[in-house]
């Protein structure tokens, strides 16, 4: 998807791809002037690479974003850095000091709907904001041996959310987290200690309320709706289907199209206008990306969510 979008830009050409899927390299490479990697070391030494695209497997992404720093190439990462918040400390401590742009893959920032409601809650249209909601279900669980990897749900998938809404809040920090989840949809998650049912309750440093609720399984397809309460209103940011048409007969009144079932159709306007805000910070350009930063803090939320799991209680959020 990443290389599709880099080559449908017009202000951006694939030059080298490596993925540890040879078949899979070749099939994007096809017949094109485009480069298949041996390794990725190649990409980053490749002096025609001006900027990298990192879509690999977790445990990849902070090699990878310090090897593209130390080769001055701005890098736009998929999240999460890392699942050990360790690693991303010693990842940040690496890359301190360069002014090489690192952006991460929090996608959702993007959503026209997300990013009007932000823009319209930093504007004051709603007043003081008071509380925060955020719904983020998949339509279907992805397999066993995607969760083995993941790192757990909440590290996975919820952390979207703890960026969103961090995002939409502005300097007003969450500061302590209360969190519970289980294996509802597929109880046997419990062997490999997994769930795929979660709900979070925020609070931030100035008081606000945030409650995040997360599944693995939505039927009816990609439910992604944020709400925005304030002082003087509302804000909603609500689902998309692939038209408005709305149909009313004897056996259903405003019957519409089912929600898109895949991410990629859900969320290909906010991919593309993530790798569009990519090519400005690449190429020198003021715009407002998620950082290394956001990365990180979007992580110590996770973990403060897992620790308030296994305690029962409210956690307070760790540096």
């Amino acid at each position: 998807m990443h290389a599709e979008m880099v080559r449908a830009n017009p202000r951006s050409r694939l030059v080298s791809v490596h993925d540890v899927n040879p078949e899979a390299a070749a099939a994007l490479v096809g017949d094109t002037q485009v480069r298949s990697a041996a390794s990725p070391g190649e990409i980053f030494d490749d002096p025609e690479v001006d900027a990298v695209v990192v879509a690999s497997v977790t445990s990849t992404h902070a090699d990878y974003i310090e090897a593209a720093v130390a080769a001055g190439k701005p890098v736009l990462c998929e999240k999460p850095i890392d699942l050990d918040i360790a690693r991303v400390k010693s990842c940040q401590a690496a890359i301190a000091g360069s002014d090489v742009p690192v952006q991460l893959g929090f996608n959702r920032r993007f959503d026209p709907g997300h990013r009007a409601l932000r823009d319209a809650v930093k504007a004051g249209e709603i007043g003081d904001l008071v509380q925060l909601i955020l719904t983020s279900r998949d339509p279907s669980p992805p397999g066993r041996e995607y969760l083995l990897g993941a790192g757990g749900m909440i590290r996975d998938m919820t952390i979207h959310d703890f960026d969103l809404a961090r995002f939409i809040l502005g300097d007003d920090e969450p500061v302590e987290v209360w969190a519970t989840g289980a294996p509802l949809i597929d109880p046997d998650l419990c062997e490999i200690g997994e769930i795929d049912c979660v709900m979070i309750v925020m609070r931030t440093a100035a008081g606000r309320q945030v409650f995040l609720n997360n599944a693995r399984q939505a039927p009816y397809g990609y439910d992604q709706r944020v709400e925005a309460v304030g002082s003087e209103g509302m804000l909603q940011s609500s689902n998309r289907t692939p038209h408005g048409l709305l149909r009313y007969g004897a056996s259903a009144t405003a019957a519409q199209m089912p929600y898109h079932d895949f991410f990629i159709e859900r969320y290909r306007d906010a991919f593309v206008a993530q790798l569009s805000h990519f090519l400005d910070k690449a190429t020198g350009r003021d715009t407002e990306v998620p950082s290394f930063d956001d990365g990180l803090k979007a992580l110590a939320l996770a973990e403060a969510a897992y620790r308030a799991l296994n305690s029962g209680r409210s956690e307070r959020v760790g540096s």
